[in-house]
């Protein structure tokens, strides 16, 4: 590669990887120190006891050492030019995280090296560095710091910043009066006024409501147009293409496709999705933390109750998911995700959605269940629709979820307006019931 090449680089990853060890037994030595604070004679025996052990079965500790080292990214190596705004996306667990973690210097490698030309500015989690104590001006100055701001920058900055974030009637109060809208608002404030010449934006649009996430599309917007180099990681497809030139699709792990950005989203949300409309789950895409819940299968049946991915908009799709309880739950609601070939959401719906069904379901006992639910004729228009499952308990746990589960495909054949030769815009194409009266 030319001099001239190499200077236009922002940054550069070879062969980056980064492993954690799972399921780590804390030493009794740890253990007793944060917990008690002192020792006592029974956690000196254990400790000897298991010094004495380990002395005998040291190729067992390496195989077991070896069994719980988990890659959360491998092989990964990319270049990205200056001026450049790249997307990241990948599923849960791809390693989306953990590799802008590694480039905003907040993690180390375990293997491979990345070069980054240029100061980093990180919205890895938004509201890091805030002190709940201090007041929203005091958390301006101390986070505007901590994000590697000046003085001077930051009272440049300060009354953009807190008219962004719409907080200039409580900014001498403690944040911890603040309701989670506002505190969210101001800390993406600070954050997002910086000028790095790269900058690393986590899925911070999955924060707050609409308005303010049509606020943080719009500032990010305006960062990419001023030139600078921005790596923005999203499951929002809409921002993704609306904000960015190419796309990188991580895997498992690993770099599985990088292409311009429309190309890239196709490829992701086609990747991982069952080829027929019957999804089966192998045991190792199951997590453990799913236990007691092991999802069984997701299918979509027509009319006359054939699996199939293809469906006319005139008829009802019948869907299935089928899951064991190992033992019982309460609380528990499935349900689906519907959503169009770019990731905008169509709706999502519970098997307890209505008060009756949570009354009789509120314990589930241990077996094995089928949750099935039928979406009407005439609702969705032509197109590629994606069917993603969720099990939970509100606000307690969720024990598993895949949000790309299955795709299928829709006619709108005969569906109502077909006589016209313009596409209808987004995807639902209802029969509604019109009624036009002559008022003269």
């Amino acid at each position: 590669m030319s001099n001239k090449n190499t200077a236009q680089i922002a940054i550069r990853v070879e062969n980056l990887g980064k492993s954690f060890k799972i399921g780590a037994a804390v030493s009794t030595q740890a253990a007793s120190k944060y917990v008690s604070g002192y020792r006592t004679l029974r956690d000196d025996l254990a400790d000897g006891l298991r010094r004495f052990r380990s002395g005998f079965s040291k190729d067992r500790q390496a195989e077991q050492a070896a069994s719980t080292q988990f890659w959360a990214l491998r092989g990964v190596s990319f270049d990205i030019q200056r001026g450049q705004v790249v997307g990241i996306v990948g599923r849960n667990g791809a390693g989306k995280s953990t590799l802008l973690k590694i480039l905003s210097r907040v993690s180390d490698p375990t293997e491979g090296r990345a070069e980054i030309h240029g100061r980093v500015g990180a919205l890895l989690e938004v509201g890091t560095g805030f002190h709940p104590e201090l007041t929203g001006r005091e958390n301006v100055f101390l986070n505007g710091a901590i994000l590697g701001m000046r003085r001077t920058e930051i009272q440049r900055k300060f009354d953009e910043i807190v008219e962004f974030a719409e907080v200039a009637q409580f900014v001498d109060t403690p944040v911890k009066r603040y309701s989670s809208g506002m505190y969210l608002r101001l800390a993406f404030a600070v954050a997002a006024h910086l000028e790095p010449e790269i900058l690393v934006v986590d899925e911070v649009l999955a924060v707050g409501d609409a308005e303010f996430q049509r606020k943080c599309i719009g500032k990010m917007s305006d960062v990419a147009q001023q030139g600078r180099t921005v790596l923005f990681v999203s499951h929002n497809m809409s921002a993704i293409l609306r904000l960015t030139e190419e796309t990188i699709v991580l895997e498992r792990g690993k770099l599985a496709f990088r292409a311009p950005t429309n190309q890239a989203v196709d490829y992701y949300m086609s990747s991982g999705m069952a080829e027929t409309a019957d999804r089966k789950w192998l045991p190792e895409e199951i997590p453990a933390s799913a236990a007691p819940f092991t999802p069984l299968a997701l299918r979509v049946r027509d009319p006359h109750g054939l699996v199939v991915d293809s469906f006319r908009s005139l008829d009802p799709i019948q869907v299935e998911f089928e899951y064991r309880l190992d033992e019982p739950l309460t609380g528990l609601r499935t349900g689906i995700y519907l959503q169009t070939r770019m990731g905008e959401f169509v709706f999502t719906s519970f098997d307890t959605d209505s008060p009756e069904a949570f009354d009789k379901f509120s314990t589930r006992p241990a077996g094995i269940y089928r949750s099935h639910c039928t979406i009407p004729a005439n609702l969705l228009n032509e197109g590629s629709f994606v069917l993603g499952v969720n099990a939970s308990v509100y606000r307690i746990k969720r024990y598993f979820e895949d949000d790309k589960a299955l795709s299928f495909n829709v006619d709108a054949t005969g569906a109502p307006g077909k006589h016209w030769v313009e596409k209808r815009l987004g995807p639902l194409r209802p029969a509604l019931d019109w009624q036009i009266e002559r008022l003269d």
